[in-house]
């Protein structure tokens, strides 16, 4: 049977844009097949016989890319927010490939966020079937025995059903706050403050300091890295990074971005980056989009402390 996808599908997978961009693509009438206009985004396409270009270049695998973001509190695990607030794409300066959030963290929390063009990887860590486990910091309001943290260790009923049991450190309990690290296998929204909130607590701060093995590390926050080939392997099985990398460097990929994308080289790409403003022509584009961005302030060091 050949490999039949949807245009749009294709476009997305070649990690070019999201799926909501390529459509829009689409309908500009921007994306030919065999050298025809095709304005409908569930054209099927035979990926071994047809030839689908974007502005007249040919859409080719792009090389698989895998991050680790350190996200500050207060921005947007979203592309692009109608109310111009920060979102975490204006961190990844330099990145020429569209990546997508593996799972979200809520505008109030930080930590370790992985973003990749490949969503096989993405579903692979966010699927609780494959029960990769998420670790948190967490600032509790009030004063938590061993006794009360039982219920999570054993799972607590929310609106959307139980949770599944959670491995929960106390770190240290006083009068005001009490300092946990609860590990989780499930990715359900704003799931570690409505567990707290189920046993008379609220979270105070929250930062996400590990996905399965990999973690934070001396990663500051508001910068990123590339996973290293040994980091996608432990996350999503031995040889994963090489059967997914093969595919793509015996073609080079062409640079097709949507326009507005920040571009920078390669080499620069892999480095960990501070937020910056993309040069005297960034900055006028930024101004455009939005009020200036407040610097990500710095996240304490993860362990209990006021």
């Amino acid at each position: 049977m050949r490999p039949l996808k949807t245009l749009d599908r294709v476009l997305s997978k070649a990690g070019i844009g999201s799926r909501t961009e390529t459509r829009r693509w689409i309908a500009a009438g921007r994306v030919r097949v065999n050298g025809q206009v095709v304005r409908t985004p569930d054209h099927w396409v035979d990926l071994e016989r047809d030839e689908v270009t974007l502005d007249g270049k040919a859409i080719r695998a792009q090389r698989k890319i895998y991050l680790l973001l350190y996200k500050p509190k207060g921005y947007l695990t979203t592309y692009k927010d109608p109310r111009g607030r920060p979102t975490i794409y204006d961190l990844l300066t330099g990145v020429e490939q569209y990546v997508i959030p593996v799972g979200r963290l809520d505008l109030d929390t930080s930590g370790l966020l992985l973003l990749t063009n490949d969503t096989r990887f993405a579903e692979r860590i966010t699927n609780p079937d494959y029960k990769v486990p998420k670790t948190y910091y967490v600032k509790a309001a009030g004063e938590l025995s061993e006794e009360a943290l039982e219920p999570l260790r054993r799972g607590v009923l929310l609106k959307d059903g139980p949770t599944k049991p959670a491995t929960v450190r106390l770190l240290r309990s006083g009068a005001r706050n009490t300092f946990l690290e609860i590990t989780i296998t499930e990715g359900r929204n704003r799931q570690v403050r409505r567990m707290l909130e189920a046993i008379g607590s609220r979270v105070r701060k929250l930062v996400r300091t590990a996905i399965g093995p990999v973690g934070l590390g001396s990663l500051e926050i508001g910068k990123y890295r590339e996973l290293t080939p040994e980091e996608v392997d432990a996350l999503a099985g031995k040889g994963w990074y090489q059967q997914a990398t093969s595919s793509t460097k015996s073609a080079k990929a062409e640079a097709v971005r949507p326009l507005g994308r920040i571009s920078a080289s390669a080499q620069d790409a892999r480095a960990p980056r501070k937020l910056q403003s993309g040069g005297e022509k960034g900055q006028a584009a930024a101004a455009k989009r939005r009020p200036p961005a407040r610097a990500p302030s710095a996240d304490p060091p993860l362990r209990p402390q006021e």
